[in-house]
């Protein structure tokens, strides 16, 4: 069962990633790379590795999908902003 549940997960990262090149919306994009560290977290928690679970949950998919997101947010406007001055 646990095998079986380490595929799947897998498998969804393996989908998840494929979804984040493959979207035309950047944040789209961006929140399924988030994803995908969810998933990887959840595979390291079942091997039994609840460190790295906590860890790549945090940073991995948390802090820098957050962090791509700001970027995203504040380089939006950027190009108009910058030929009205």
């Amino acid at each position: 069962m646990l095998e079986l549940m380490v595929f799947l997960l897998c498998g969804s990262i393996i989908v998840s990633g494929l979804l984040a090149i493959h979207l035309s919306s950047t944040m789209a994009a961006m929140v399924s790379a988030g994803l995908a560290g969810l998933f990887a977290a959840l595979c390291y928690l079942l091997l039994g590795a609840p460190d790295v679970a906590m860890t790549e949950a945090s940073i991995g998919s948390g802090l820098s999908t957050l962090i791509f997101l700001y970027a995203l947010r504040r380089t939006a406007g950027a190009e108009t902003q910058s030929w009205r001055s």
